[in-house]
């Protein structure tokens, strides 16, 4: 298979590339330079918001694009558009925050979903540059058009901080705040699980929408932080904390405290997927103890610091903040 990523360097795009290369496939990177591309890929440059950005991409066929771009929907639909004719398959990453919000708890794919466009440009927030996205591939490529809709993505080369947070904080030992309840189910995908699925489906053709996230149930809060106090071998005390208190000191779901949501709307929206169409498609999600062990390995190569996306905030609650509730429990 002749795979183009759009993307490449960071995260799931690396993830992606690194499976593909695994596979035999011939991989060719298409990004700006800022990050070095992995080894064994052809690496094309080129800046896909600045006029003439695509030149290098203006020649040659694949067999499958996949496609991580989370800006304005016009940079997707330029690309897809300019591919449309030389590739057979073409993978957009979307998010599950296309769906009208508050999607309930067991929202299939043919939930309601924003109101977007492909024309959107830089002023779209995230949800309706996602779907704009989804609707310049679909533009482009029609029923070849695959929209994977992942929700929480964790794993190694994350660089959005949230798993990297938990790590660093349980290894540093001490009473932690640990947000409740215990036995809360999450619903997320190693970016390494996404990848292979990504893959399957490109060499399958298939198109259309699909929720990319863990099975409900797959693991709870609980089992997340009890397997960073393991894989750090830190001796820190996890002081669980009934959610209203957390929410009465001010503390912010997702921001402050990452991965964990109170029960609720957003809970339901973000944790509560029905996943059965990818299942059965082939999705297969490790457990979560191999995902926590390989990230802690790869944040050590890094000596303890992960990237942080320029683009995103910096997630994690202040030592100060965090000392104080506890003192108060």
């Amino acid at each position: 298979m002749r795979l183009l990523l759009l993307g490449g360097t960071e995260f799931v795009g690396r993830a992606v590339a690194e499976a593909a290369l695994a596979r035999g496939w011939q991989v060719t990177v298409f990004h700006r330079g800022r990050h070095a591309a992995p080894p064994g890929v052809t690496a094309l440059h080129g800046d896909r918001t600045a006029p003439g950005g695509l030149a290098a991409l203006e020649h040659g066929a694949w067999d499958a694009v996949v496609d991580t771009w989370s800006g304005a929907p016009s940079a997707v639909r330029d690309a897809a558009r300019l591919l449309a004719g030389r590739a057979r398959h073409y993978a957009y990453v979307s998010s599950r925050s296309v769906y009208a919000y508050p999607a309930p708890a067991g929202l299939a794919e043919d939930g309601p979903v924003v109101e977007a466009s492909p024309d959107d440009g830089d002023d779209a927030d995230y949800a309706r540059a996602k779907r704009g996205g989804e609707l310049a591939a679909l533009s482009a490529f029609g029923d070849r058009a695959l929209l994977a809709r992942a929700g929480l993505i964790l794993g190694p080369y994350e660089n959005i901080g949230r798993l990297p947070w938990w790590l660093t904080r349980i290894a540093r030992g001490g009473p932690v705040l640990a947000p409740g309840p215990r036995d809360l189910p999450l619903q997320y995908i190693d970016a390494r699980d996404l990848a292979a699925w990504l893959l399957d489906a490109a060499e399958r053709g298939l198109g259309g929408p699909y929720n990319l996230v863990s099975p409900q149930g797959h693991t709870t809060m609980g089992e997340l932080l009890d397997t960073c106090v393991r894989t750090t071998g830190s001796t820190a005390d996890l002081r669980w904390t009934d959610p209203d208190r957390i929410l009465a000191a001010d503390i912010a779901p997702w921001t402050d405290l990452p991965i964990w949501l109170p029960p609720g709307e957003l809970y339901d929206t973000l944790h509560a997927a029905d996943v059965s169409k990818a299942v059965a498609a082939g999705l297969r999600c490790r457990p979560i103890a191999d995902t926590v062990t390989d990230t802690w390995t790869w944040l050590r190569g890094l000596g303890g610091r992960a990237p942080q996306r320029p683009d995103r905030s910096a997630v994690g609650l202040a030592p100060e903040k965090e000392a104080e509730v506890l003192a108060s429990s």
